[in-house]
């Protein structure tokens, strides 16, 4: 039993139920405290059931407050990195590695390149390097856009389990449908296409007169981890070439990956 000065110490808890919105924030702070969490852990932490304990984290990962790995266990991520003062979930020296290959990419095929992770359901740019030529597309470094328009973004997408796809999309896919996948079945089936070269395009899905492929990054322990993207300006840039760009791309991933 707690004595009397630590009881007058504490301050009171709210008057309304809010047992939802309380243990998704212990959940936040258990993340923040052991940095990885299973669906288990949080069952038995909090004394419910796990399908209750895999909807809260289920959330948190739609929110981009944790991330699943391919072992299911539950990480940190891009927000709650954010508060604890870290600029993204991917390892801190993800840039660093990555931007020499970025470089040498761009030299290489003579285009745009990027490097992106997963932020909830978006692809947050965290870094470029502009192609040598007069008309090119420009670096979007800062830049957040819907994953499922994006090159690198699908690429991510593609090597996320099916459960963890869905729940970051419970309402369906967001913003304008003309030219992207138009509902969540559609961007599943383009998904197993990705997972089956090995790249994903983007043929004016993200910005009319911009063509793009993606690739995944994936770490020495084979989690993904961020993308790279080559993008071109649709006047030269065919599908068919988008395909030979793949062969340079994927080659850079992979080192990159041997890097993390």
């Amino acid at each position: 039993m707690e004595n009397s000065e630590n009881s007058a110490d504490r301050s009171p808890g709210p008057s309304y139920p809010v047992s939802a919105a309380g243990n998704a924030l212990r959940v936040v702070r258990l993340l923040h405290e052991l940095d990885e969490l299973r669906v288990m852990d949080v069952a038995d932490r909090l004394g419910v059931a796990r399908s209750t304990a895999h909807r809260i984290l289920a959330m948190l990962v739609f929110e981009g407050f944790a991330a699943q790995d391919r072992h299911k266990v539950y990480r940190p991520g891009p927000a709650l990195q954010a508060i604890r003062g870290s600029h993204a979930a991917p390892p801190p020296d993800l840039i660093t590695i990555a931007q020499p290959h970025l470089r040498r990419l761009a030299d290489a095929v003579g285009e745009t390149t990027h490097l992106m992770v997963l932020e909830g359901n978006g692809a947050r740019f965290l870094d470029g390097v502009e192609g040598p030529q007069a008309l090119r597309v420009s670096y979007r470094t800062g830049t957040l856009l819907p994953a499922h328009v994006a090159s690198g973004g699908k690429a991510i997408l593609a090597a996320l389990p099916a459960d963890r796809l869905r729940a970051l999309y419970p309402n369906g896919l967001p913003g304008d449908r003309a030219k992207t996948p138009k509902d969540f079945e559609s961007l599943m089936h383009e998904l197993v296409s990705v997972r089956r070269h090995g790249y994903a395009l983007n043929l004016q899905e993200s910005e009319r007169g911009v063509l793009a492929v993606g690739a995944c990054v994936r770490d020495r322990t084979g989690s993904a981890v961020a993308a790279v993207a080559v993008a071109a300006p649709s006047v030269r840039c065919t599908r068919a070439r988008l395909t030979q760009l793949s062969q340079p791309l994927l080659a850079t991933v992979q080192d990159i990956g041997q890097g993390l």
